[in-house]
């Protein structure tokens, strides 16, 4: 499994920035390629969403499932976890949020593994998904 973690420092208050990081549409918005459905409520423990990736026959779809709802208060971390449900894509996410100063710090981890890619491309997946993660959580903050 391809395993990557992406950290961002912003000026955003814990709670702006878990509410960004966890409006499940927004991030079809900023992931090249993909559009994300949500069915059910949008928010909290339970919430199942599907990212669908690609274009025309070479398009999948990634459903996932939140099963760690803990937002972050004025004093404790956030902390979302995401388990991955495909048949292409299997793994999990995690978003934190921690308190930092004036703002909060932001802390992705990921370990996915995509199937029929042979594992000695995990350097590789990992490298180019913390990339795209990376720039996937900047935009989310960085928009309104």
């Amino acid at each position: 499994m391809a395993l990557f973690r992406v950290e961002r420092a912003t000026v955003l208050s814990p709670a702006e920035a878990w509410r960004r990081l966890t409006d499940w549409e927004r991030h079809g918005k900023v992931v090249p390629l993909t559009r994300v459905t949500v069915s059910g409520p949008p928010h909290g423990l339970g919430t199942v969403f599907t990212a669908r990736s690609g274009v025309g026959p070479l398009a999948f779809d990634d459903p996932m499932e939140v099963t760690v709802w803990r937002p972050p208060d004025a004093a404790d971390s956030g902390l979302c976890r995401l388990e991955k449900r495909g048949t292409v894509v299997t793994g999990w996410a995690e978003i934190e949020v921690r308190p930092e100063g004036r703002g909060a710090r932001v802390v992705w981890r990921e370990e996915l593994r995509i199937r029929w890619l042979p594992r000695a491309l995990d350097p590789v997946v990992a490298r180019v998904a913390a990339r795209v993660f990376g720039r996937a959580a900047g935009a989310l903050l960085a928009s309104a």
